[in-house]
């Protein structure tokens, strides 16, 4: 799997970690995206434990952002090294990355910190924070998948 951003550094006691993310398509062909705690991102995150990559991204979809989503297609992968605040930890993030569709806004997000953003895709492939999101929107459009 291609790594993309900062590199391993020797002697880090990485953790394995594997989560699903998606590029989320609007109708008017925005893009819904989640800001948390100030860093723009792509809405994703870990796969819990008994729960396959699709599940889990409908699960944080809807926590992120409020919306329900369908349609996903898996599209690619990348790895990164990073981390983590919350869980206090070093990890290799290993970032399935899908396509989906926006169908319907269930409510606010129900995770605290995100804030759900719809920006056009030439925009998010510019802003987003995490350098493996931007080169996923880059690719997606140059393969006309948004």
């Amino acid at each position: 799997m291609r790594r993309i951003g900062e590199p391993y550094i020797p002697g880090i006691p990485y953790r394995d970690r594997i989560g699903a993310y998606a590029i989320i398509a609007g109708r008017d062909g925005h893009l819904l995206l989640v800001d948390e705690d100030g860093e723009l991102q792509l809405p994703g995150g870990g796969i819990d434990p008994g729960e396959s990559p699709v599940q889990a991204m409908h699960r944080e979809a809807l926590e992120e952002t409020g919306w329900r989503i369908s349609g996903l297609r898996r599209i690619g992968s990348f790895q990164r090294y990073v981390y983590i605040p919350q869980y206090s930890m070093w990890a290799r993030k290993s970032q399935l990355i899908f396509i989906a569709r926006a169908v319907m806004s269930l409510g606010p997000p129900t995770e605290t910190g995100h804030i759900p953003l719809w920006m056009p895709p030439d925009v998010a492939a510019r802003r987003l924070d995490i350098e493996g999101d931007r080169v996923m929107v880059r690719e997606a459009m140059q393969r006309g998948l948004i």
